[in-house]
């Protein structure tokens, strides 16, 4: 029989154990919570060193770009370039950058092949990509990138022309796809336009008087003016090398006095009409040749908030630059794959900023110039279509290297004169 001394003595050995244990359980709480803190403090500076602002965009040169180069005052300034989805360079959080750092990278987005190129007014570019059939979205504001394409079961097969409709609408031409697809201002696909009306539409530009849309139809050598409802209006045109007539026109664009200008491109030429309700031919720029002045392959055209009139050759591979009544003033780009330089390019848009938007085809890349005012407004002297007078080349001009044209002081095209 235990005796009470053997009891208490259980009892003590016991109770020792039984408060051991208890403070044991205390000590693992305030570990766990000391842990919990430690990790939370390890996993916010992870998180604060993977998380990333916003970058710059379109980074300067260590060494500007300008056209013409000095000592002449600037008029035109590479800016930079957008390729893929990741140059528009947006912020990262810390849980995308820790994303990052243990699966890697997201795929980005590529451009393939851009053709045509618009902006929404404000700080988003549209790029018309053939190649991977679709359209790209870059928007500069949100740094966010998309990619717009025709709900099933319709889709695109060749979309080359891009026009942004105030009312909120986007308008890409497809050329294969022979119509006119309507996108909402959040990317919703809205139906066609032009079904059975057009042939093969390539460039479009929507006329600020009247929200008309008109529309190069490459195969019926016509301009297709449409309503914003999309039924014709009226069509411009037929095949020929006349005043008024097409070869194979490709591209369209309004100047601020509601002036029309198409890209007549075997015809060598730009083709200018008076405005609504009239659209008479008026003048042509350019013809077939190898100097300044003159076309090889023009596609893109474009005008500036002064009204200058931007022509893309293909086969020069340069941005040439004329006055309204077709003298010229300054061409820029020559062939490569540098900035500044192009290849293949064809489409050109240039903003409410006057930035210059070019589609760099097969560089895979759009690249953007500023134009900078200044440039003389030259509405005295006779009109031409080329220079009245041959401009003076330098010494290792050819028709792919771009550069200022040098006139002679009784020319009538103030070329890069401030």
């Amino acid at each position: 029989m235990m005796n009470e001394h053997t009891i208490r003595l259980f009892r003590s050995r016991d109770d020792r154990p039984l408060k051991g244990r208890h403070m044991s359980a205390q000590g693992a709480t305030r570990l766990a919570r000391a842990c919990v803190a430690a990790l939370f403090l390890v996993t916010g500076a992870m998180l604060g060193g993977c998380s990333k602002p916003a970058g710059v965009i379109f980074e300067p040169l260590a060494s500007p770009l300008l056209w013409p180069p000095p000592p002449t005052p600037a008029r035109i300034v590479y800016i930079g370039q957008l390729a893929a989805s990741s140059d528009l360079k947006p912020a990262k959080d810390g849980l995308q950058g820790l994303g990052e750092a243990i699966f890697g990278k997201k795929d980005e987005s590529q451009v393939v092949s851009p053709c045509a190129i618009c902006t929404d007014g404000g700080q988003r570019l549209f790029v018309a990509d053939p190649g991977a059939q679709l359209v790209h979205v870059f928007d500069m504001a949100t740094r966010k990138y998309a990619q717009w394409k025709p709900a099933a079961p319709e889709q695109f097969t060749q979309p080359v022309g891009l026009a942004w409709d105030p009312a909120g609408r986007l308008l890409v031409a497809d050329s294969v796809g022979e119509a006119i697809f309507v996108f909402a201002a959040d990317g919703t696909y809205k139906g066609k336009l032009g079904v059975g009306a057009l042939q093969r539409p390539a460039g479009i530009a929507r006329e600020a008087a009247t929200g008309r849309f008109f529309v190069a139809d490459v195969y019926a050598h016509q301009v297709v003016v449409l309503s914003p409802e999309g039924e014709v209006v009226r069509r411009i045109g037929e095949r020929g090398a006349g005043m008024g007539e097409f070869n194979y026109p490709t591209n369209v664009v309004f100047d601020s006095k509601g002036r029309l200008y198409v890209s007549d491109s075997l015809n060598f030429r730009i083709q200018q009409f008076a405005p609504s309700p009239g659209l008479r031919f008026t003048r042509y720029i350019g013809k077939q040749g190898d100097v300044p002045g003159t076309f090889s392959q023009p596609k893109g055209v474009a005008v500036d908030g002064e009204d200058h009139v931007y022509v893309i050759d293909s086969r020069f591979e340069n941005v040439q630059i004329f006055d309204d009544i077709g003298r010229l003033l300054l061409f820029f780009g020559e062939e490569g794959t540098g900035p500044g330089q192009f290849w293949l390019p064809a489409g050109v848009c240039i903003d409410a900023q006057n930035r210059i938007w070019v589609a760099d085809t097969y560089n895979r890349r759009v690249q953007v110039f500023q134009y900078i005012p200044g440039t003389p407004d030259n509405a005295e002297g006779e009109a031409t279509t080329v220079p009245a007078i041959q401009p003076e080349l330098p010494s290792n001009w050819s028709p792919s290297k771009g550069g200022p044209v040098t006139l002679p002081a009784s020319s009538p095209a103030l070329e890069n004169k401030p």
